[in-house]
């Protein structure tokens, strides 16, 4: 990809003035330029100069009155799936803009490009060309955290593999091409802060000194650790310590934080700072529970092998604005140094396993704003509004409620869990289901009785299977959902109310009208099949229920959670398509429905 194409070209350019041009921007090529009416080609010397050409003059230089347009030069025949994607927001997240990207079709595999500018790029190949030319159209010029893509098509060698032959060959026969490289799973990954950045918290009166003279020290530290630092100094005006954000790889972030920590420790020494320096690391609430471990096992592994005093924040200390847990360690430089390695490779694997399960399903869930989930690091903190203590309802006597006012696009689901687990969730003094609706903003409620849940297909549940159950009735809108339901599966998982090797199955039950279960069930069961084949859930909407006062019936829903998360997400878009249909028609004037004709005696 060396052949540049040089679009927007004034007629009266000539060769010697893009040549005056590209000296200019001192961007070396390695041809002559071949100037056409209105356009150009030349060669670059490499690849990643072709790249610096696009980077530096593409929409940005003028020539006679005209912004040239600098792209990669590929010839029709190899316009087919595969797109360059340039000025990508340097942090953007990597689940952000998988999701971004698979609203066009299927990504069969996307890579980084490494560039020397701040922003990032990436190539992408789509399993279908008109697919690619969807994303192209919809994605150039598509204004993300105010950086302007830009994409282009890349030269698909597989195009021409897979093309007919000209003569010969049986009709309609495509021989097949090189296999594709790069599928689901397997390909290389963009690398856009797919490591979790080191956020730690650093006493105010040290933030000159790390960032020295003009910036000095800062620049030193960020071009010896390969890093990008950024400190938060405007942060919380007034607070006693400010964050510091460390974007590297894992290596490159301890190397960052020791030599942060070798700074505000000379820093002390100079001014007489007499106080101990603990390192303070900040991580997301969602990783920490992974990191303390069962009854602290993995926390005091760490302090044991790294001979340092380790403690965690309160829960009682997040916000909704606020879901960081602070993890001071106290010791040596040497010692918390290697407790930073070992508590944030704890905090990267949670983070990279939460990454692979959402991966599996995320395309596939219809309605979800991943980028309002919140569960990963850079991600806007706490999506919902302000939660407050709501009053049980009637008839909820005894039962813990926790949450907020209803938002638009609610929805109720009845989660059903072990009685045994009811503690867990609800934590002591209620203190954790009330951090999970905080957390999820959602409107979190358990029931006070016992309920029996057995397979609808049953008429006896297995001997020795312990049926008794608690509903959680949880209110919110999907990212609500799927944020209560997650940290629910999770939290039984992590107490053990299932086996290691066994998987978290639980039940759930959405109300529809009545009306609109036929539409879930489909002609001889087919839709629900579809259902239960696509999600590997198991979804019954069980015969002869009686409606309720609502005119509304039940549909069961049994699985793991991406897998109940999917059908939950599929019957309510089958819900929106039957609640469209059922919206009257407006009259051709906009005066509204028409009124009933007079009935005939």
């Amino acid at each position: 990809m060396n052949k540049l194409y040089i679009g927007n070209v004034s007629e009266e350019a000539s060769a010697e003035d893009l040549e005056t041009i590209f000296e200019q921007w001192k961007i070396p090529h390695s041809g002559p330029f071949l100037v056409k009416t209105g356009y150009a080609f030349v060669d670059c010397p490499d690849e990643k100069i072709a790249m610096k050409a696009i980077d530096i003059l593409s929409g940005k230089v003028d020539l006679h009155g005209k912004l040239l347009e600098v792209e990669h030069s590929v010839p029709k025949r190899q316009r087919s799936c595969k797109l360059q994607i340039r000025n990508i927001p340097p942090h953007m997240q990597w689940e952000v803009l998988d999701g971004m990207l698979a609203q066009y079709g299927t990504v069969e595999n996307c890579e980084q490009v490494n560039t020397d500018t701040d922003t990032a790029v990436v190539n992408v190949r789509y399993g279908a060309k008109d697919q690619a030319r969807q994303a192209m159209e919809k994605l150039n010029g598509f204004l993300m955290e105010n950086f302007a893509l830009k994409v282009s098509y890349i030269p698909d060698e597989m195009a021409t593999a897979d093309a007919p032959p000209l003569g010969g060959g049986r009709r309609g026969f495509v021989p097949r091409g090189p296999p594709r490289s790069g599928s689901p799973g397997m390909g290389a990954r963009p690398k856009l802060q797919s490591e979790v950045p080191l956020r730690i918290l650093v006493p105010t009166q040290f933030v000159g000194a790390i960032i020295g003279k003009e910036g000095a020290t800062i620049r030193n530290i960020t071009k010896q650790t390969h890093s990008k630092i950024d400190i938060h100094r405007k942060e919380n005006a007034g607070a006693a310590e400010k964050p510091i954000t460390v974007h590297s790889t894992p290596e490159g972030c301890s190397n960052a934080c020791r030599t942060i920590m070798e700074i505000m420790q000379k820093e002390a020494l100079d001014t007489k700072f007499t106080e101990e320096i603990p390192l303070k690391i900040l991580a997301h609430n969602n990783f920490v529970g992974r990191l303390i471990g069962k009854e602290g096992r993995n926390l005091k592994k760490i302090e044991v092998d790294t001979e340092t005093k380790i403690t965690i924040s309160p829960l009682q200390d997040l916000t909704l604005y606020n879901p960081e847990r602070t993890i001071t360690v106290k010791g040596s430089i040497e010692a918390c140094s290697r407790a930073e390695e070992e508590v944030m490779k704890k905090v990267r694997e949670s983070y990279e396993n939460d990454v692979a399960a959402m991966n599996l399903q995320s395309n596939l869930i219809p309605g979800l704003n991943l980028n309002a989930l919140g569960l990963f690091p850079g991600g806007a903190p706490g999506m919902g509004p302000s939660m407050g203590h709501n009053v049980p309802p009637p008839g909820a006597q005894g039962g813990y409620s926790f949450g907020g006012q209803g938002q638009p696009e609610s929805e109720t689901v009845h989660l059903f869990i072990p009685a045994l687990a009811v503690g867990a969730i609800i934590g002591k003094q209620g203190q954790h289901i009330k951090q999970l609706s905080r957390y999820a903003g959602a409107s979190i409620k358990i029931s006070a009785d016992e309920v029996s849940v057995v397979d609808a297909n049953q008429v006896a549940p297995p001997e020795g299977m312990d049926t008794k159950q608690r509903m959680v009735i949880i209110a919110g809108p999907p990212e609500a959902q799927f944020k209560a339901q997650g940290r629910i599966f999770g939290k039984l998982k992590e107490e053990n109310f299932f086996g290691p090797k066994e998987e978290v199955k639980l039940e759930a039950h959405i109300k529809v009208p009545s009306f609109a279960a036929g539409r879930v069930i489909g002609k001889g069961g087919k839709t629900v099949n579809e259902l239960q084949n696509l999600t590997s859930a198991e979804v019954v909407v069980p015969r002869d229920q009686t409606p309720d006062e609502n005119d509304q019936v039940i549909v069961k829903i049994t699985g793991h959670f991406y897998a109940s998360q999917l059908a939950q997400r599929k019957i309510q878009e089958i819900l929106s398509q039957v609640r469209r249909q059922q919206q009257p028609k407006p009259s051709p004037r906009g005066e509204g429905p028409p009124l009933p004709r007079p009935s005939r005696k």
